[in-house]
């Protein structure tokens, strides 16, 4: 199974199942001599850990991160950093049902489908429980650019958003449980998330993410813009549905001269529609792009799925399930945006050595 590795100089490669003993990466590229603050990784793993509000999963994970090599004296030595989460709170019996059964919207079937054997167990592979490793890597990845500022925050719950006229304190984000800046349109996501759960439903939602410090310049002109790598990035998140940057799909209704981003008479831009990138490149201007995430999958509901006959089967939902990931997946948005920023931003410094 390839494709669990991520990144160009700075490369991080996971491993793990969701009901397995244990997930894990390697994040590999990382310099050397960076003092780490690694009781900031763990408070980062704490926001996206489960079982933290009544909004989330009652599973009871400790997240307690364990990082196995690559760093000596609380600095980075260079050499590959190794991490490793442990699973602690696993209830495989809640999935036996799953063994011969595919449930609608999940990755069963097409696994099945493609190796011809899967870890039924919470999902395996595709569970979002290997997002921990991700966020721990791109916690990491920040203190490579603490210049830089990123803050993610959710902006929309099923059919309700934040209205754009209120004002926002972005360092607010996790005073709610729905880490939204807004107080009255936390109120009303929080009340739609639990009402969704009382009837064995669920919800999708919008992440909104913002960059401060960016240095003008990360990225490449051609297939390696630094858009289209955050989108990469993005849409490997679990449930990502969407993903757009600066005025996004609205640009497609705008005129030109609407959209473009003048230059005042000294220099300075006059807006951000481009959402602080030119050409692929980013402008220096802040960053700012949204990401969309589906309903979750599982329901406490009845639901029609097939089994491995093909035969149409009854799947209720077990187990521990989110109504909506979008508060939790704050923290993992703000890690793939480090991990891509950072490897740009090491990607843009060697490309500029003189032999």
């Amino acid at each position: 199974m390839p494709g669990n590795s991520f990144g160009k100089v700075l490369r991080l490669s996971t491993f793990g199942e969701s009901h397995g003993p244990a997930i894990g990466g390697i994040l590999d590229g990382f310099p050397a001599g960076i003092q780490l603050d690694l009781d900031f990784v763990q408070a980062q793993l704490d926001r996206r850990k489960p079982g933290q509000s009544r909004l989330s999963s009652q599973r009871k994970e400790s997240d307690i991160l364990q990082v196995l090599s690559g760093v000596f004296e609380g600095k980075s030595t260079g050499t590959p950093v190794g991490l490793l989460i442990p699973n602690d709170d696993s209830r495989s019996k809640d999935y036996d049902h799953l063994k011969e059964n595919f449930r609608p919207s999940h990755a069963d079937r097409t696994y099945s489908q493609k190796y011809g054997h899967r870890d039924y167990r919470g999902g395996g592979r595709s569970s979002a429980r290997e997002t921990a490793v991700r966020v721990a890597a791109g916690a990491l990845a920040m203190q490579i650019i603490p210049q830089v500022k990123i803050r993610a925050f959710v902006s929309a719950v099923g059919p309700h958003s934040m209205d754009p006229a209120h004002s926002l304190n972005l360092d607010q984000i996790d005073s709610n449980d729905v880490r939204c800046p807004d107080p009255q349109a936390a109120k009303t996501f929080e009340a739609a998330i639990l009402a969704a759960r009382k009837v064995g439903d669920s919800l999708g939602g919008v992440i909104t993410c913002r960059v401060e410090g960016l240095p003008p310049g990360l990225g490449e002109p051609v297939f390696d813009k630094l858009p289209a790598e955050l989108a990469k990035a993005m849409m490997s998140i679990n449930a990502v549905k969407g993903f757009e940057i600066g005025e996004g799909f609205k640009a497609a209704t705008m005129t030109g001269s609407e959209h473009n981003d003048a230059y005042d008479a000294d220099g300075n831009r006059i807006s951000n529609h481009a959402g602080g990138v030119e050409g692929g490149l980013s402008t220096g201007e802040e960053l700012i792009f949204r990401v969309a995430f589906k309903p979750v999958a599982t329901l406490m509901r009845d639901q029609q799925g097939v089994n491995e006959q093909g035969k149409a089967v009854n799947i209720k939902g077990k187990g521990r399930h989110d109504p909506c990931v979008v508060p939790r997946a704050v923290p993992i948005v703000e890690a793939m945006a480090a991990l891509v920023i950072a490897d740009y931003y090491l990607l843009n410094r060697t490309s500029k050595i003189e032999l």
